[in-house]
């Protein structure tokens, strides 16, 4: 079916945390005692119980036909070891993204990001057969928080990101 489907590129850029603010915010290493900064994660897990996990992926080629959205929490991802991985975002408040919302980002090593609550997003995307990403969310976020939109169905494209 996805051969049917008009190919749409999306050029991934490197996050930083003025590209990335629409979406949410960038974390990156800094000194044990520095005092909380507006730069820093503003944490929303209030709608539940917080789950922090391990999450394993694995074959997570860099394309898609279906955005994700959690409209309880927000959702923050960080990979385990040192290798980029890439996503694709798009702001919260559309209610129906098309493929003109949609940003990638290549995520650096020892960088984590967090999403806004409602932002969509389809990913994490890697090159290595598998990895394994730190994620907080709600504990019931994949069973009752999880709302989807298909690109294929309302657009018919496959996102495929490029570049980074």
């Amino acid at each position: 079916m996805t051969d049917t489907l008009d190919l749409h590129r999306l050029s991934a850029q490197t996050v930083t945390p003025e590209g990335f603010a629409p979406f949410g915010v960038v974390l990156t290493p800094m000194e044990d005692g520095t005092p909380f900064t507006a730069e820093e994660a503003v944490l929303d897990v209030s709608n539940g119980i917080p789950r922090f996990y391990l999450m394993h992926l694995a074959d997570k080629a860099p394309e898609f036909t279906r955005v994700t959205r959690h409209l309880e929490t927000t959702q923050t991802l960080m990979a385990v070891g040192d290798v980029s991985w890439s996503i694709a975002v798009a702001p919260p408040g559309v209610d129906a993204p098309s493929p003109d919302d949609l940003r990638a980002f290549v995520i650096p090593p020892r960088t984590a990001i967090t999403m806004r609550k409602g932002t969509w997003h389809a990913g994490p995307f890697f090159a290595e057969p598998s990895m394994d990403f730190v994620n907080l969310e709600l504990d019931d976020t994949n069973v009752t928080d999880h709302h989807n939109h298909r690109l294929d169905d309302a657009h018919g494209v496959r996102v495929v990101i490029v570049g980074g």
